[in-house]
């Protein structure tokens, strides 16, 4: 055999790319297409509108934002003398909320712990991260199909009653 003469070389090449081929092709033909559950504009507009007058009959002026699934923007309602920054903020915790898979409350909380703090506390710096109360995720059974944030009442717990009170608006939707 003579170096750089070596004429079985591509037939074994082209053996193996044709055995990766078949490989290949076997694997996605038994992939399914994925059934996801998502929030309906009218389920988000309707637990928007009940977190804004839950907040309002209290006395507070607020900004509630909804996010989808994929932590897309579905609605948002600035109240009447809501301040500017109330939209960012509602935002951000709801997207905080659906990302972590936890009320935003409870991320708060592990930002503050000394055991969770480094990995919280790096999870904090994300972009449109916050560690403050005031958003809930949105759930059917453990699957996380968006958020409700609000923004603008003292204290990020008064928030966060305002963002139940949407989440109880829909509850018989997400059994």
């Amino acid at each position: 055999m003579t170096i750089g003469n070596n004429r079985s070389a591509p037939v074994a090449l082209a053996a193996s790319f044709a055995a990766a081929l078949t490989v290949a092709a076997a694997g996605p033909a038994s992939a399914e297409l994925l059934t996801e559950k998502s929030l309906s504009l009218a389920q988000s507009l309707a637990m928007a509108q009940a977190a804004a007058e839950t907040c309002k009959a209290q006395g507070y002026r607020v900004t509630v934002t909804v996010l989808g699934r994929e932590g897309e923007t579905r609605v948002v309602l600035r109240g009447d003398g809501a301040s500017p920054h109330t939209v960012e903020n509602s935002r951000r915790k709801a997207y905080t909320a659906r990302t972590v898979r936890m009320s935003s409350a409870d991320f708060a909380k592990r930002v503050a712990d000394p055991a969770t703090a480094p990995t919280a506390s790096a999870q904090a710096t994300l972009p449109g991260f916050i560690a403050l109360a005031g958003a809930l995720p949105v759930k059917v059974g453990d699957d996380v199909i968006g958020a409700i944030g609000v923004s603008g009442a003292p204290g990020g717990e008064r928030d966060e009653v305002c963002a139940k009170a949407g989440l109880d608006k829909i509850a018989a939707d997400l059994k």
